[in-house]
C-alpha cells in the first residue's frame, strides 16, 4: 500500500492544524491508511520533507482551484523529492465540492437565524488562465442544488470581483439576505476577511467536512490504480 500524502498550502491560524487533523482522521476512516500532511507555506512539515520519508506516496492536492501552487509548486516538488509518487489530481470542479459548500451554507444559516436570497460564493482567486475554473464549476453546481437562488462568485485576491463588492451588488440589486458559501479548505487570512464582508451569514471552511474525506480517498484510490501514471490520466477517471 503506497502512503498517501496531502500537499496543502499551509497556514499560520492555529485553527487551520485542527481543521486538517480533523480531515485526516476521516480519510483514515475511511480509507485505511492516515495521511501526511505536506505544507507549502507556514508550518511543517514542508511538502519536501513529508515526501522524503514517504517514498512512493500517492501525492493529493488538496486545493480547490488549479493556480501557481496545483500547476507549478507542487509538481516540481514532486518532481524532486517525489521520485516514484504518484501526484493525481486536486479537488477543483468535483461535485462532492459543491455538496459540501451547501451543506455548509446551510449550517451558517441556521446559525444566523436566516434563509439566505442570495449567495456570493467567496474563493481565494488566481490570475492564472484556468486557475479559477473550480471557482467557476463549484459556483455552477451550487446554483443548480438551491435552484431558486442566485450564487455569484467573487474572489479574496487576485480576481474580481472582490467578495465586499460582490455582496453590495447583490445588495444593490434588492436582495435581503445575502450569505457567504466559502470555497476554502480551512481557516486563514481569507476566513478571517470574510467576516467583514457585510453578509448575514459567512459558511465555514470546508476540509474537515465528510465530503471531502470522500474524495481524497477517491482520488487516493486513482491513484493507487494507475501507479505511476500521468496527472490527466488520474483526472479522467474522477
Amino acid at each position: 500500500m503506497r502512503p498517501l500524502v496531502l500537499a496543502v498550502h499551509g497556514s499560520a491560524l492555529p485553527g487551520a492544524g485542527r481543521t486538517l487533523r480533523r480531515l485526516a482522521d476521516r480519510v483514515e476512516r475511511l480509507g485505511g491508511t492516515r495521511p501526511v500532511i505536506g505544507h507549502l507555506d507556514h508550518q511543517s512539515p514542508s511538502l519536501a520533507d513529508a515526501l522524503r520519508g514517504c517514498p512512493g506516496a500517492v501525492v493529493v492536492p488538496l486545493l480547490l482551484g488549479d493556480g501557481y501552487h496545483r500547476t507549478v509548486d507542487i509538481p516540481a516538488v514532486v518532481a524532486d523529492r517525489g521520485a516514484g509518487c504518484v501526484l493525481t489530481e486536486g479537488l477543483s470542479g468535483d461535485p462532492a465540492v459543491a455538496l459540501a459548500l451547501r451543506d455548509r451554507l446551510r449550517e451558517a444559516e441556521r446559525h444566523a437565524g436566516v434563509r439566505a436570497d442570495a449567495v456570493v460564493l467567496a474563493a481565494a482567486g488566481s490570475s492564472r488562465p484556468g486557475g479559477n475554473d473550480g471557482a467557476l464549476a463549484a459556483a455552477r453546481q451550487l446554483r443548480a442544488l438551491l435552484a431558486d437562488v442566485p450564487v455569484r462568485d467573487a474572489y479574496c485576491s487576485a480576481a474580481a470581483p472582490s467578495v465586499p463588492d460582490a455582496v453590495a451588488r447583490l445588495r444593490a440589486d434588492g436582495h435581503r439576505r445575502v450569505a457567504v458559501a466559502t470555497h476554502l479548505l480551512a481557516p486563514g487570512r481569507f476566513t478571517v476577511a470574510l467576516a467583514a464582508a457585510g453578509a448575514d451569514a459567512v459558511a465555514e471552511p470546508l476540509a474537515d467536512h465528510p465530503r471531502l474525506a470522500g474524495l481524497v480517498v477517491r482520488r487516493y484510490g486513482q491513484g493507487l490504480r494507475h501507479p505511476g501514471g500521468p496527472a490527466a490520466a488520474l483526472g479522467a477517471a474522477a
